[in-house]
């Protein structure tokens, strides 16, 4: 029996969004029946770079033709077109966080779930096979005891260059590197190691109030496993992104997103070398994942509920 294709309507055309439509085009169990954003050249560039990509009137329209809603709007917005999909009964794949506000956060989650409405949030990492392996190892006990976890990250501009156009990451409101980056390693760390609890945090704010944090340190509790956390932005340098998971027998190293090394006590030995580019499988990995969910099927990924509990921890960080 032939595979189903899934109909998607993509809300919001900034860079998730239409990197979103370029790995799910070539994807077999997709197909994009419209798009829409409220900015007009948004909207012209995603249909420069997709040919034949549907841009709808708006974004009811988008709605109504799909059979799931990717909505990836900056996060004030992903309540009320959440709403709009959950009313017309479609199932909801949002980007993260969940908005801004956290009591608004809960009664949207509260709604999905009184609704039975289908919902996930691309946390990509969830479908990673560094985040499988890594868990696949804590749970056999191959790492020994979790001693704690260092999760480090750094950006010598925010926001990174490419996400110029993003002009709401810079700001305090909605954006920032915590929400946007150290989200996605909390989410791992209580997918590993279950629910954490926040013991400590020290944000630093710029001079300007409206914009966002430049140095956050925090520590995290999960079952008794410290969690250290550290970022900060300014400087000339690379870009580092990683999280290590300290075992007593062995170690993980996750690092550039999809990246895995492991230590028994000498130098990291990269995990996966077969895998040529971990960011395309990455992506493939999280699509694979969303047409099983939207066939009913097990998944790996994470729900409205799971990112509620990352923002509540963001939120708590930021000193919201």
């Amino acid at each position: 029996m032939a595979e189903i294709v899934h109909k998607v309507g993509v809300i919001g055309l900034g860079i998730m969004g239409r990197r979103m439509i370029t790995n799910m085009v070539p994807h077999p169990r997709f197909e994009i029946t419209g798009a829409w954003d409220p900015n007009p050249q948004a909207r012209t560039d995603a249909a420069t770079e997709t040919p034949g990509l549907a841009i709808m009137e708006d974004a009811d329209a988008v709605i109504a033709d799909a059979d799931l809603v990717y909505i990836a709007t900056p996060p004030l917005y992903h309540r009320d077109y959440a709403d709009r999909a959950m009313a017309a009964e479609k199932a909801v794949y949002c980007e993260k966080p969940l908005g801004v506000d956290i009591e608004d956060s809960r009664a949207l989650v509260a709604a999905l779930e009184d609704n039975w409405t289908p919902n996930v949030v691309n946390f990509i990492q969830a479908s990673s096979r560094a985040v499988t392996l890594t868990k696949e190892r804590i749970d056999s006990g191959a790492l020994g005891d979790i001693i704690g976890v260092d999760i480090v990250v750094h950006f010598a501009r925010w926001p990174r260059e490419w996400q110029a156009d993003a002009d709401w990451l810079r700001f305090r409101d909605q954006g920032g590197y915590t929400r946007e980056v150290l989200s996605h390693f909390l989410f791992v760390t209580q997918r590993l190691l279950g629910p954490a609890e926040l013991v400590t945090s020290c944000p630093v704010y710029q001079d300007d109030p409206e914009l966002c944090e430049t140095h956050v340190s925090a520590v995290l509790d999960c079952d008794d496993v410290p969690v250290s956390i550290l970022g900060s932005s300014g400087g000339m340098g690379p870009d580092r992104v990683e999280m290590t998971v300290w075992g007593s027998q062995k170690s993980h190293r996750l690092h550039d997103w999809f990246c895995l090394q492991s230590s028994d006590g000498g130098e990291w030995q990269q995990e996966f070398p077969e895998i040529e580019d971990p960011r395309v499988e990455g992506f493939r990995l999280q699509l694979d994942n969303v047409a099983a969910w939207m066939d009913g099927q097990p998944h790996a990924l994470a729900t409205a509920r799971d990112a509620l509990a990352v923002q509540a921890l963001v939120e708590g960080i930021l000193g919201n």
